[in-house]
């Protein structure tokens, strides 16, 4: 199971999908903060029969969009709610594969137990019909008697080939749970070892609090919020947006002239504000986008507690009945 969850790779694709939600978080919550960026520029220009003049000049420019109406907000709270899915995803991925694994390993120890009692039967039915053909060459007992033997020889020796295939098979599906070619694992577990027996400690509760423990109704719980804040994001999209602006900078003849006293003083301050006044009616349809994507998977949320409950139910029933 530790190999698994080192070198699986739906674990590592897991894992790359949390990191890829949370660089879009970080992208989403830039968006808050104002951005400075800086500038240079180079400027040579000749006016007719005039000489040529150079003009260099550098600064640093700013810029801010006000998020009055909680679009940027709504998209960060989007972005977040992606991030916890992603690592509730992530925490599925590990529970489904340590169980998969477990199981194969499970299955890998009983069918070589399997195998072996098989060979030993057939070792013992070998015997058994050599002695009932020296007893039918006494005249002791009836050909009906070997051939009983041998049916029940032949039939055990038939079960063998079928047993090495499965227990191949398995073998080489637990080498691909553990990152590694299908025929790796072959030598280490070759010699026979006990099948793993489960503890008595499994805790048994009722069938809402093993659901909280389930990371696939957590990642869908997620998805709703998700969901949620874009539909936000989209109406407030439809609202003014407002932006605060403004550079400033030194312009100067000569490159030198940029750290001197006589460099010029070049800044500027611009606010501007965005009224969506026509868009034959895009951003509408896109709030009811967003609507209907919310609706997807506040139905999805509901199919996963569902199917989540009936699976739990089924879990307990079978356990109880085992024991």
């Amino acid at each position: 199971i530790e190999r698994t969850m080192a070198a699986n790779t739906s674990v590592g694709i897991a894992r790359a999908s949390l990191q890829q939600a949370r660089a879009v978080r970080d992208v989403q919550s830039s968006g808050l903060l104002p951005r400075i960026d800086g500038s240079g520029s180079a400027d040579r220009s000749r006016l007719g029969g005039a000489g040529t003049s150079n003009r260099f000049q550098a600064g640093l420019d700013a810029g801010w969009e006000l998020d009055l109406f909680g679009a940027t907000r709504s998209a960060v709270d989007a972005a977040e709610a992606d991030v916890r899915a992603a690592g509730a995803r992530l925490a599925d991925v590990h529970v489904s594969l340590a169980a998969e694994t477990a199981l194969a390993y499970i299955d890998l120890r009983g069918l070589q137990s399997r195998l072996a009692i098989a060979r030993q039967n057939l070792a013992l039915q070998s015997e058994t019909l050599q002695i009932a053909r020296w007893r039918a060459q006494a005249g002791l007992v009836s050909s009906t008697d070997v051939e009983q033997a041998r049916a029940e020889s032949e039939r055990t020796a038939a079960q063998i080939p079928a047993l090495e295939i499965q227990l191949n098979q398995t073998l080489h599906g637990l080498a691909v749970l553990t990152g590694q070619p299908p025929g790796a694992l072959h030598a280490e577990l070759a010699s026979v070892r006990p099948v793993p027996q489960a503890g008595d400690a499994l805790a048994l509760g009722i069938p809402a609090e093993t659901l909280r423990q389930r990371a696939d109704v957590r990642a869908a719980e997620h998805q709703v919020a998700a969901a949620l804040s874009r539909v936000a994001q989209a109406d407030a999209l439809r609202y003014p947006s407002f932006r605060i602006g403004g550079s400033l900078g030194l312009s100067a003849l000569t490159l030198g002239g940029l750290a001197s006293s006589g460099a010029t003083t070049v800044s500027s301050l611009l606010a501007a504000v965005s009224v969506p006044l026509f868009d034959a009616g895009a951003a509408r349809a896109q709030v009811r986008v967003q609507g209907a994507a919310f609706e997807q998977a506040r139905l999805g949320y509901r199919a996963v507690v569902l199917d989540a409950l009936r699976e739990v139910e089924d879990s307990l029933v079978a356990l109880r009945g085992n024991r």
